[in-house]
């Protein structure tokens, strides 16, 4: 497709909006340019509908599962180390649950992270 063909499929406001998108795309590999025309191909398909599931951070993309898995991984640590002083039953109880919840979101960001789409 041209630059001219993105902007009116898309509806952007001008051509310069729709070229910078697809430069933008070219930097990720998902598009190229050809040298004759000026026209940009597809080079391989993303399933989009997966971004959904991550966060950018400047240029890099964390599953959100991974804040979740860092705040109750440490939460859990730190009621191991200092809260908890003796093996009762609920101390025993808290701790068997704050494992299945860490390994839960752990499980979670390694699927997600699996999934990108690049």
């Amino acid at each position: 497709m041209s630059v001219r063909e993105v902007q009116k499929a898309l509806r952007f406001s001008s051509p310069s909006v729709a070229q910078h998108h697809l430069d933008r795309l070219c930097e990720l590999g998902l598009v190229q340019k050809q040298s004759a025309g000026g026209r940009y191909l597809l080079t391989s398909e993303v399933k989009i509908g997966v971004l959904r599931h991550f966060i950018k951070l400047g240029r890099l993309l964390f599953p959100r599962y991974f804040f979740y898995a860092i705040f109750s991984t440490t939460f859990y640590i730190i009621y191991l180390t200092m809260l908890m002083h003796s093996f009762s039953p609920e101390n025993l109880f808290i701790a068997f649950f704050g494992a299945i919840i860490s390994a839960i979101f752990w499980y979670e960001t390694l699927r997600i992270w699996l999934l990108r789409p690049f």
